[in-house]
């Protein structure tokens, strides 16, 4: 028997060869992340720097315009290095810290979950008002449009806004901070190999 475990070992050791599409499934999962994220705030920027600063209904963070520049740099940067595989672990820095801001700043008040499920044992009532305005969005959209055309491909959901993708988020960069962007399809690979044998 312990031999069986030793043999299945040596054949679970071999996969080392492939280790390297670990690290390149984190960053090419990111990179639309943050591309998206980051073109989103470069698109509407006067008004991510308003959101920024704003006390009443923004996050209200001091040197709103610099605030706003470091984030969006940090997302659409953080996105372009991630893809290559160039600075990785420096890239994961800034990002890791948004992810941060985010989740406390932006998410935290509304739980942990990104969408309401009354399934989930983190359902609140929020989760149940959500729930009936969704219920009510279909009851609308049963009556007055082609409901079975608007569902063909997936059910509406109710965002919440919670910190679960946040969390997730940071979890696959603290992963890539320590790990790095791996062997052989990544810049970082090759500088190491050529110039700090």
């Amino acid at each position: 028997m312990i031999r069986l475990f030793i043999n299945m070992q040596k054949m679970m050791d071999l996969n080392h060869y492939l280790s390297f599409l670990a690290p390149l499934a984190l960053r090419l999962y990111l990179v639309p992340v943050f591309w998206v994220a980051g073109m989103n705030k470069v698109n509407t920027f006067p008004d991510i720097i308003e959101w920024f600063g704003n006390k009443e209904w923004g996050l209200g963070l001091p040197f709103p315009e610099l605030m706003a520049f470091l984030a969006t740099s940090a997302e659409v940067g953080g996105a372009i290095l991630l893809l290559f595989g160039l600075g990785t672990r420096w890239a994961t820095i800034p990002l890791m810290f948004t992810m941060v801001i985010a989740a406390t700043g932006v998410h935290w008040q509304n739980g942990w979950q990104a969408v309401h499920d009354l399934m989930s044992p983190w359902a609140n009532e929020h989760s149940t008002a959500a729930l009936e305005r969704l219920d009510r969005a279909k009851e609308i959209l049963q009556t007055h449009g082609n409901y079975e055309w608007l569902t063909e491909h997936g059910n509406f959901i109710v965002s919440n806004n919670g910190i679960e993708w946040a969390a997730t988020y940071f979890i696959m960069l603290l992963v890539l901070f320590f790990i790095g962007g791996g062997k052989y399809v990544s810049v970082d690979y090759w500088i190491r190999k050529r110039c700090m044998l």
